[in-house]
Formats: structure tokens, C-alpha cells, sequence
């Protein structure tokens, strides 16, 4: 007889926490892309002092929203869980309210780099989860448990663990699903190209004139152009809609004594290495006796060698100094840079304009030979989405197990 309101609550509990696991977890392989967004919108709130606790802020994230996720999913302190969700939906459509009437940001970052959706987009999205949450609420009563309260609390910390782990791991190793179009096997030039026939930017335009002391706006259609008592006083040049942006729109390398090199850098047949430093400020410093061998290897092999960063002036030349950098440093938008690789140092080898490997400044390889002539020797073995299978499985394996040892423990 209760069969209804049961199953609507599982389907419901089903899809509100498969989303919330999926938010989260594009957010926990990808910490630092979070805080860059954190950043964002603490710039655009005039709230830039708050910027220091940006990766705090985004592994936090996260992790609230795996946790109430997979509680929503296995059924654990389905109330609190239901409540703080709730909270969190009112907190977030309010947000994402301001964001698409605003738009403060050119995306929320809900879904991270995996999947980037407008802001009106994500206020209706957000709509739907409010009312599949309240609907959670109504119904958890007809939810029935096994689990002793103090078990539950348990496995709701062992999930807390379990994405803070997740979140450790590839903030010093890198994402290891890459979304962004800097991703192993992505070929630059490719992610450039703007096809024949992709939609282009509309302008409006809009021109003040003033007559008698009286200002009017005229458009391209009206303005007085051959009236003389009009005085044009200025005008105004608004986008309406945005046309095709191609995924790499901001790659552009310049050297201090060549000017601008992007096309040899990406025209160069064979391999080049890519030393990435946005800030040189804030870049890690204890590898440089490793990076420094794998430029001397470089250039033993004729492999250009560059090192990338927005900094200039003093900041480079204090960095060279301190660190002995054996190459040439060359200046890129920070934007960019911070893109192309989630670490400060990270390493990219590209060959012929195709990014065939990338490393943390933690993890830098040790090269004793030339690289092979075939580029896919020299990409990862192991595939991303094996790792995600791989970390999936080891959870749900540790979460069941614990789950049958807390119902032994502590059965009711």
C-alpha cells in the first residue's frame, strides 16, 4: 500500500544525490579550478581579501556535496542529510538567481570544466533540485533503516574521509579525469581552428545625440545623419549575443628577444617541453634540480625548452637567479597558463602541437634516453577513465564492507 511513496522517494533520493555526486566529484579531481572560480566570484563581489581561503573553500565544496550525495543515495541520516541539502538548494538558487541576472561570472562552475552550462541554465537546473529536495522532506518518513544512529554517523565520516583523500591526491597530482582542452592528446592548433560558417559576435549599436539640450539614442537605422541640429554626443556598443568560441582562444607565447613564437612553438614537428609557471611568486622551488637536468636533457636532445609564466620585470629575473633556471622564459596570459596545467611549476611535452604528457611539479619524470619516435609511447598507460572506475569500485567496496561490520557490531 506504501509501495508508491516509497519508490518516489528512492527514485527522487536516486537522482538528486546521482547529481550532487556528480557535482561534487568534477569538483574533488579538480580543486584548483575550483578555487580559480571561488576567485571569480570574490572579485566580482568586491570580496578579493576572502581569495586566500579560495582552495579551502572549493575542497569544502566538494566534499559537502559528495557527502550528500552518497548519503542520499545509500539512505544514511536521511533528515539531516534532507535538511542541510535543503539549505544548501536555498542558498544556491538564491546565488545562481543573482549570477543569471547579473552574470557576474560567464559560468556558475556548478559542474566544473565537465560540463559547462549558461546561468540561466543552472537557475532553472537549481529549480528542479529544490523541488526534488522538498519533495525528499515530505517523504522521508516512509524511509526505513538498519543501521543504528552511531553506525550511520560513521559511515557519513568514512564518505567525509574518502573525498577530502580524493581532493588531497589530485591537488598535488592532477585532476585525474582532465575536462579542460588542454587534456592529454589534445592538439593545440585543432582547438584554435573557428570552423567555416560558426556563428560570429552580434554588436548593438547605439548613438547619443543631442538636440536643445536633449539627449536621444538612436540606432544604425535612425540616427540624424544628415541633420545638422543634432550633435553627436556618444556612442554606445553592447554584445547581444555571443557567437562560436573555439575551445583554446588565448594560447599566445611571447619571447623577450623573439617576439611572438606561438606558431613555432606549436609548428615544431617534433618535441618541445613546457615548463608552466603563472606566477613565478608563488611557484614551488624545492624540484628545480630536476627540472633544471630534464633542460639540460632537452637541450643534449634538441628539444626546445621553454618556460611559461605571467610575471615579468624583476619577478623573473629574481626567480632565475634563486632557482638557476636553464631556459628561456617567455610570457603567456595567466588565465591561460593556469588552464593548461593545475600546478605552479607543472611540465607539458608536446609533440608537433598535441599535448602528449603533462606532470606536477610533485611527480617529474627522470629522462635517460631520447623519447620515442612514436608519441604514444611516451602518453600515459593507464586511462583516466579507468582510474575513476578503479577509485569508484575501491569506495563502494570499502563503504559496503564497513556497512556489514557496523550492522554486525551494532544491530538493532
Amino acid at each position: 500500500m506504501n509501495s508508491l511513496p516509497k519508490n518516489t522517494l528512492r527514485i527522487l533520493r536516486w537522482l538528486f544525490g546521482a547529481v550532487f555526486v556528480f557535482s561534487g566529484f568534477v569538483k574533488a579531481i579538480d580543486p584548483l579550478g575550483g578555487s580559480y572560480k571561488f576567485q571569480d566570484y570574490f572579485a566580482a563581489m568586491g570580496l578579493e581579501s576572502l581569495s586566500a581561503f579560495a582552495l579551502v573553500l572549493s575542497i569544502l565544496l566538494s566534499a559537502v556535496e559528495m557527502v550528500i550525495g552518497l548519503n542520499l543515495i545509500a539512505g544514511i541520516r536521511l533528515k539531516e542529510t534532507s535538511w542541510v541539502a535543503l539549505l544548501f538548494m536555498l542558498f544556491m538558487t538564491g546565488l545562481t538567481a543573482w549570477i543569471y541576472k547579473a552574470n557576474p561570472v560567464h559560468d556558475c562552475g556548478c559542474f566544473g570544466d565537465a560540463l559547462v552550462i549558461s546561468n540561466k541554465a543552472t537557475f532553472y537546473k537549481n529549480i528542479v533540485l529544490l523541488t526534488m529536495i522538498i519533495g525528499i522532506l515530505l517523504l522521508r518518513k516512509h524511509h526505513t533503516t538498519t543501521l543504528r544512529p552511531l553506525s550511520e554517523w560513521i559511515l557519513v565520516a568514512f564518505s567525509f574521509f574518502s573525498v577530502m583523500t580524493l581532493s588531497h591526491f589530485n591537488y598535488h597530482y592532477l585532476p585525474m579525469v582532465d575536462f579542460r582542452p588542454y587534456k592529454i592528446g589534445a592538439n593545440i592548433p585543432e582547438g584554435m581552428k573557428i570552423p567555416d560558417g560558426a556563428p560570429k559576435d552580434e554588436y548593438s549599436t547605439t548613438f547619443i545625440y543631442a538636440k536643445n539640450g536633449v539627449k536621444k539614442e538612436f540606432t544604425l537605422n535612425n540616427y540624424p545623419a544628415n541633420d545638422s541640429t543634432w550633435k553627436f554626443v556618444d556612442q554606445k556598443t553592447v554584445l547581444v549575443k555571443e557567437g562560436y568560441k573555439p575551445p583554446i582562444h588565448d594560447f599566445s607565447i611571447q619571447s623577450p628577444t623573439k617576439g611572438e613564437i606561438t606558431d613555432i612553438v606549436l609548428g615544431n614537428k617534433g618535441y618541445s617541453f613546457l615548463l608552466v609557471a603563472y606566477d613565478l611568486n608563488k611557484a614551488a622551488t624545492d624540484r628545480f634540480d630536476k627540472i633544471n637536468a630534464i633542460a639540460d636533457y632537452a637541450k643534449k636532445n634538441n628539444y626546445p625548452f621553454y618556460c611559461l609564466t605571467a610575471s615579468t620585470g624583476s619577478d623573473v629575473d629574481d626567480f632565475v637567479k634563486k632557482t638557476g633556471l636553464k631556459a628561456e622564459v617567455c610570457n603567456a596570459d595567466p588565465i591561460m597558463l593556469k588552464t593548461t596545467i593545475r600546478s605552479n611549476p607543472g611540465l607539458i611535452l608536446l609533440h608537433n602541437g598535441t599535448v602528449v604528457n603533462h606532470w606536477p611539479n610533485g611527480w617529474l619524470p627522470s629522462f635517460n634516453k631520447p623519447l620515442s619516435n612514436n608519441p604514444k609511447d611516451e602518453a600515459p598507460s593507464i586511462p583516466s577513465w579507468l582510474l575513476v572506475v578503479a577509485v569508484a569500485i575501491a569506495y563502494s567496496a570499502a563503504f559496503i564492507v564497513l556497512r556489514k561490520i557496523l550492522i554486525k557490531r551494532f544491530q538493532k
